[in-house]
């Protein structure tokens, strides 16, 4: 039996390898590219130059590679590119880029994406992340890895979420997310250092210790941003995990949330 379903339509341009499975009413148009092992549920659309790597799982009912929401957009030459074995789950959307943000949309490996989501234009995943239902972002978003989205939380565009975060149900993030933050709310706010989520995936207590340092000198401590900085750039010579969250905050664009 052949693993494409006799409803799915496929476009002579997609180049898929022959281990690649398609559900029933599957719609796969242009020049998309799907690598070994992949399975693709009914009733999804793939399109534009879009690329999907090994070992991915699309459940039913997404829409994939569509042009983004930007009125700017002209139909210039955009790409998506997801990585391999994550999970894709039902009605999720995840849009191609732009001319203006580089062209691309990137989505890396291993990242559970819950029912609903939406991924907008020149968005950059890392990888190991989580998105709960209805996580959503906006154009041009940067998520760090092992960063997990709870439900129905929303990210403005260009904000930068760092690596290890955990944002809680329903948080509207507006701002720069510090790498190993725990936050939540409407508006969003910091509560403390991700310590569970770093224990899970092997970090020291040592390493955790340093890091709540950090966290009190960043936010605790009445120092100007400036002078908090300084002062982390001093911590992170005698702790290295520190060295991320001080270069984080150095590439900082919109600010951070503080």
């Amino acid at each position: 039996m052949s693993p494409i379903h006799q409803t799915a339509i496929v476009d002579k341009r997609a180049k898929l390898h022959a281990s690649v499975s398609v559900g029933p009413y599957t719609v796969i148009d242009g020049d998309v590219e799907v690598r070994e092992g992949t399975t693709i549920g009914a009733h999804n659309v793939i399109t534009g130059h879009t690329k999907v790597g090994r070992g991915n799982r699309i459940f039913h009912f997404c829409s994939i590679g569509e042009a983004n929401q930007d009125k700017k957009y002209g139909g210039e030459p955009t790409r998506l590119e997801i990585g391999d074995g994550n999970t894709i789950r039902e009605y999720c959307s995840i849009n191609r880029g732009t001319a203006q943000g580089g062209g691309v949309t990137r989505v890396g490996d291993d990242n559970w994406i819950m029912a609903y989501c939406h991924v907008a234009h020149d968005c950059r995943v890392g990888s190991h992340t989580v998105f709960a239902n209805h996580a959503t972002l906006a154009g041009h978003v940067e998520i760090g890895d092992w960063t997990i989205l709870g439900g129905f939380v929303g990210v403005h565009q260009f904000v930068k979420v760092g690596a290890h975060v955990m944002a809680g149900i329903s948080s509207v993030v507006t701002q720069d997310v510090p790498p190993f933050m725990t936050i939540a709310g409407q508006p969003c706010a910091p509560h403390g250092i991700n310590s569970e989520g770093l224990k899970r995936r092997g970090f020291t207590p040592e390493s955790i210790a340093a890091l709540k340092k950090a966290y009190k000198t960043l936010y605790k401590s009445g120092l100007g941003l400036a002078d908090a900085r300084a002062e982390l750039e001093k911590q992170a010579l005698a702790s290295p995990e520190v060295r991320p969250l001080a270069e984080f905050l150095a590439a900082s664009t919109r600010g951070i949330l503080r």
